[in-house]
């Protein structure tokens, strides 16, 4: 089971907090390109664009921050984070 874990946060304040799941047989990359396209739509947002700092934390600490430089229209918030909290 593959699961990520979303929440927008603003003054250190979590606003809204998802869970996705995925046990599909599909790569790592494609489940998270699925649950994080789930989630901007859950949560009514484009999708951010991954920025070099993004793969980077991402890869390294299985999380990452996406920022109002990730994104074209302007946030309601101070940041969207993702992060791995369980995988197969």
């Amino acid at each position: 089971m593959f699961r990520l874990w979303a929440k927008t946060c603003k003054d250190n304040h979590v606003l809204q907090d998802i869970v996705i799941a995925d046990d599909s047989a599909d790569r790592r990359t494609a489940k998270v390109v699925h649950a994080l396209s789930k989630i901007c739509s859950d949560f009514d947002l484009a999708e951010p664009i991954w920025l070099e700092s993004n793969i980077r934390d991402f890869k390294r600490h299985k999380k990452t921050r996406f920022t109002q430089d990730s994104f074209i229209e302007t946030l309601p918030f101070d940041y969207l984070e993702i992060q791995v909290i369980e995988e197969d």
